[in-house]
């Protein structure tokens, strides 16, 4: 058991902050929907059919079953650190299609994607569960 204590801290904080982003995300608000999917549509255009509430809702209910599976002890944690690499993939991919986020073929953020550039974290935190996995 003592081999797996270390992965709770990473699975407790990523899936606390998750689950609370997805909670907020519950409340329609068609600025921050239109906003959100139009970032999305950048690294991902197959976006652009969807509504902006409908993906909005889409992305709470995600955030929202992610945050609670990383909050469950029970789950192994190479199945939940392979969905966190593939929501936190998927965000920075994000990142790296917005010409806002950062300047062109620099990964520095700029100002503007200061917010989204933590998802490199929950990428190193995803990793982490899978790898260490192995060792268990």
């Amino acid at each position: 058991m003592s081999g797996r204590l270390w992965k709770l801290p990473l699975r407790l904080a990523t899936g606390a902050y998750i689950l609370n982003s997805g909670i907020g995300k519950r409340a329609p608000n068609e600025e921050r929907a239109r906003r959100l999917k139009a970032q999305a549509e950048l690294a991902y255009p197959q976006f652009a059919a969807v509504e902006p509430l409908d993906f909005l809702k889409l992305l709470s209910r995600a955030e929202i079953v992610l945050g609670v599976a990383l909050l469950l002890p029970f789950l192994p944690s190479r199945l939940v650190g392979a969905g966190l690499a593939l929501f936190s993939g998927s965000l920075l991919r994000m990142y790296w299609k917005n010409p806002d986020f950062h300047p062109p073929g620099d990964p520095r953020p700029s100002p503007p994607g200061i917010a989204v550039s933590k998802d490199v974290w929950m990428f190193a935190i995803a990793l982490a569960l899978i790898l260490g996995s192995r060792r268990d």
